[in-house]
This record gives C-alpha cells, structure tokens and sequence, in this order.
C-alpha cells in the first residue's frame, strides 16, 4: 500500500527543462514566491541571474554548460534545479564532477529526489563519477546550503535557504564535501594598535606600498592583475577552479561597480607588481529587499544609497602571493581599511563564505574577536 502511495505521489511530479526567455524567467522568479516576505531571504536582481544563463553573455559557458529544470506538482512549481558541467574541472583537473545549483524546492524531499535525477541523467551521460552542489559555474559564484545560522540575513553573493534543504540531501544518501563559515566582528572592538606598527616594518623590510582609490576608473587597471593574483593565491585549495581570461572582463563589470573604490585595496612592492588585494563591499542586504529583484522604478535609488550609506561591510576577496603569505602584509591592508572605516563609520563587518580548510585565512581573522554565526556547506553523491 504505502509502494503504491509513493509512486501515486511521483506521478503527481513532473519535471520541465527550461528551452525559453520565459521559462527562465519563471525559473529566476520561483524563489521570490518560495520566500515571500522572509525576513532573511536577500533577493537577486532578476535581470542579473537572467544574465547568468545568457551563454551570449556569461562567458562561464565558453568552458561550461548548464541545464536548467522546473518542477511541478499539481499544475504548480514546487522547485528548480541547475546541472551543471564545468569543463575545465573535467578534463584539466580530472575532477568527474557535475554539479547542481540554483536550487530552490518546496518541503517535499519527492521533488527534490525528481529534480536530482536530472542531474544524475547529465552526468551519467558524461560518464562523471559524483555530483556535488550546491555551487555555480565557478569559485566566484554562490555556493553551499545553509546548515547554521538561518535567522541572520543573507548577502548578495550567498544563498539562502529554509532548513529542510540539507535534510532533503542527507537522506538521500549525500554526505558533506565542503564546509564553510561565516562570521561578524564589531568594527569598535578592532584594535589598531596591533597591526599600525607592523605595517610600517613590513613595508620597510619588503619594499611594499600600499595603493588605495577614489575612483572607480583608477582600479580598472589593476583588475586582470588582481584576478590573476586570486588565481595565485587560491591554487592549492582542493575546490579552486582558476578563472579565465573571458570571464576576468566578466566579472569586471558584474563586480566593480558595484563596489566603492575606497574598498578596493592593493599592496604592490617595488617594480609595481601586485603582491596582495582586498576586497570590501557594502552590504546590498536590505537595499535588495526593497528593490524586490527589480531596479526600477526605485530599485536603483536603495542601491546606491546602501552604496553610499551602509555601515555594514562584507570582506568579499582576500588575496596573496604564496611567497608573501605569513609574512604580515595584511597587516598593511588592514590599516587601509581602518582609515576608510573609521572615516564612514562603519559599525559592523561580515566575512564572507571560507573554506573550513582555508586556515591561512582564518588566521589573518585571529586579533578582530569576530563570531561564527552562519555555517554552510556543499554535499555530494556517487553516481
């Protein structure tokens, strides 16, 4: 009786891959009704993640393809998938990876199980060994369920999620892959006193000057140089999937400017080379859910408002020459931002998603008292 339930029940789900501009769009659009007036839930623009899935526009899929799914249950969507290939995780680093993403699913683990054999089916026919996600085209995209933390508010470049969506995973037979922690510091408990005096000895032993902007015109060229630098500094982590030159121009001007240029910082030592760069934004959180995925009529006025006005921050990239790390150069950085802090008045920052395993990074964290208050992670299965 209870077999019999079960595939009445799956017979009730069918599963639509996305073949038109309007699809997408309902495919973008789903989470907003999933998450009607959440509290936590930070909606993305909606032409932007439309962008995402332009392969005339989102260079991600000159080395990647994705296919992306709709599910329904009674004439209703109930969920959303993307399966993901990167091909370059493939066959140059000999991951036999698929991935899935941009998921989003009502509490009924059935639909979860019918959206996953949709990437099985991709995999499968790639003869690929595991799947994980949830994660993006690359390490710049959103990544991981919330496992910790859901009554803390979302950012613009983390996913949100009800708590069943990890369960769902667990008992499909997925285990953790990667964790990854967030965390807040008061900026009024930073003590500059422990980096002030460093910095000026670091820069003396290593040559090193710091370069700090006030416009945004300035950084661009920097900016292939700051990529190639993340790619540097991020190559021994086992999830690092470099960033190509195509997608460099992309991320140029998805990213920058959105970002204040006093928040962008560089080190650079004697003949001019890049050695370190930080990346800072103000936090879109609220502006975001005002703007209810929409930039007009108003959405652009709370956009630059929170661009102009915020005083919480997210450290969204932090990178190092190997042959520099350890060596104090943050320390150069950190006071940079002390100035600009201090001169906005900014009262609270956020570090965004790291690795549990990245511990050079958690210890540049070590002197800032900064609190673990959000915990996610990706799964995976064998195929």
């Amino acid at each position: 009786m209870l077999l019999a339930r079960m595939k009445k029940r799956n017979k009730m789900i069918t599963i639509q891959e996305v073949t038109s501009k309007k699809l997408l769009k309902t495919f973008v659009t789903f989470p907003f009704s999933l998450y009607e007036n959440h509290p936590y839930w930070v909606p993305p623009l909606i032409q932007d993640e439309m962008d995402s899935f332009d392969t005339t526009k989102n260079p991600a899929f000159e080395t990647a393809e994705a296919h992306l799914y709709l599910a329904y249950k009674e004439g209703k969507i109930v969920g959303r998938i993307a399966a993901i290939i990167n091909w370059n995780e493939v066959n140059i680093q000999q991951k036999k990876k698929v991935r899935f993403g941009w998921w989003d699913v009502i509490d009924d683990i059935e639909v979860t199980k019918a959206l996953l054999e949709k990437v099985y089916e991709l995999g499968r026919a790639n003869s690929l060994e595991y799947v994980e996600g949830p994660i993006g085209f690359s390490n710049l995209d959103k990544v991981g369920v919330l496992t910790e933390g859901f009554d803390f508010i979302g950012s613009m470049i983390t996913w949100y999620n009800h708590p069943y969506y990890a369960q769902h995973l667990v008992e499909l037979g997925y285990v953790k892959e990667k964790e990854f922690q967030e965390s807040t510091f008061s900026f009024s408990n930073v003590k500059p006193e422990v980096y002030v005096k460093a910095q000026e000895l670091i820069k003396r032993r290593y040559q090193l000057t710091s370069l700090t902007f006030n416009r945004t015109k300035d950084i661009l060229p920097y900016v292939d140089k700051m990529f190639d630098l993340f790619n540097t500094s991020y190559a021994n982590l086992s999830s690092f999937v470099a960033i190509t030159d195509i997608q460099k121009e992309y991320f140029k001007k998805k990213y920058i400017p959105f970002i204040n240029p006093e928040y962008i910082k560089f080190v650079i030592d004697k003949d001019e080379n890049l050695v370190a760069f930080s990346i800072v934004m103000p936090s879109f959180s609220e502006a975001l859910q005002k703007s209810k995925g929409k930039l007009f009529p108003l959405g652009w006025y709370h956009l630059l408002q929170a661009r102009k006005h915020s005083k919480e921050v997210l450290f969204y990239l932090i990178g190092i020459l190997p042959e520099y790390q350890s060596k104090g150069v943050t320390a150069i950085i950190f006071d940079e931002y002390y100035k600009t802090f201090s001169q906005k008045g900014i009262l609270k920052c956020i570090r965004t998603p790291e690795l549990e395993e990245n511990h050079a990074i958690h210890n540049l964290w070590k002197n800032f008292d900064s609190k673990i208050n959000r915990r996610r992670r990706t799964f995976r299965k064998d195929l």
